[in-house]
């Protein structure tokens, strides 16, 4: 984790994602999702959590979602792709969103 850059860290972990999936795999789970920069790695997404909310996390787990084609009119034009990271942390660990704010 030292040898790992905190700027770079600082910039791995873009939004939590705030749906209603999100929401039950938070409850059931015990997993937190975040938007994540597109070339973030697993140990890169574990230490940026661990930095940023001072939490112990378990495991990570990552996928590409593929941008929608969207239609503008006449004009077809497509959204980007983005990764996710469903973040596990450890038994008795939480992170708050609304509280926090």
């Amino acid at each position: 984790m030292s040898e790992m850059n905190k700027e770079r860290l600082m910039k791995v972990i873009l939004a939590p994602v705030i749906s209603e999936k999100s929401t039950w795999v938070a409850d059931k789970y015990e997993q937190v999702i975040f938007k994540v920069a597109s070339d973030a790695t697993k140990p890169e997404v574990k230490s940026a959590v661990e930095l940023m909310f001072n939490v112990k996390v378990d495991s990570v787990q990552m996928l590409n979602v593929k941008g929608k084609n969207k239609r503008f009119g006449r004009f077809m034009g497509r959204r980007k792709d983005w990764k996710k990271a469903y973040v596990c942390l450890q038994p008795g660990q939480e992170i708050n969103f609304a509280g926090e704010a």
